[in-house]
């Protein structure tokens, strides 16, 4: 009965190594310009959202939680070397909503509750992204972002144990990472030259 989950536990790793690829050639190639911000947000609310996940025995489905931890701070890292270090408020401010987010969680010691207060703070660290991709969404790449919603959709699946701790940061991700990609589509069309 569980064979299937952990093949599906591998089945996220290896749709993410497709969907990091074309987002690593997108950035060496000088196409894609990640805002480093919400990549080291991200990083630091996928690690805390993975040692929710262990500690509720979600198996194979948080596999992809806790790999998608260290590429998202690899991503933030190159980021931060490539990238002019003028951040604007919203910037800061997403920052501290995820700091904050991550201090309540401390203070609180409930694994469901620290997944809500991440899922939000992963939804706060968007903004930075969002709003650099409004202006420019040529610098993302949007089949990164639809093969992630794919991921975190299928690790459902593949969890071991169903409680808010183990699916609503997968959920989150599904939901946010697959409109960010139609947000991209729709962006490119409109400000696309005719």
């Amino acid at each position: 009965m569980q064979d299937y989950k952990t093949i599906l536990g591998f089945l996220t790793i290896a749709i993410a190594l497709v969907s990091y690829s074309f987002y690593f050639k997108g950035i060496f190639f000088g196409n894609t310009k990640p805002q480093p911000f919400s990549w080291f947000i991200w990083s630091v609310l996928s690690g805390v959202a993975f040692a929710a996940q262990v500690t509720e025995n979600a198996g194979p489905g948080a596999w992809i939680t806790g790999f998608t931890a260290v590429v998202c701070l690899t991503i933030s890292i190159i980021a931060s070397f490539k990238m002019d270090w003028r951040f604007k408020m919203v910037d800061w401010l997403s920052l501290f909503a995820a700091l904050a987010a991550l201090i309540l969680w401390h203070y609180t010691s409930n694994p469901g509750l620290a997944v809500i207060l991440v899922s939000l703070a992963y939804a706060l660290g968007f903004i930075p992204t969002f709003f650099k991709a409004y202006y420019k969404p040529g610098e993302e790449t949007d089949i990164t972002f639809a093969l992630n919603s794919i991921k975190f959709g299928i690790s459902i699946i593949a969890l071991n144990s169903f409680s808010v701790a183990t699916w609503l940061y997968p959920a989150t991700l599904f939901l946010l990472n697959g409109l960010f990609a139609l947000f991209l589509l729709m962006r490119r069309r409109k400000i696309k030259p005719v």
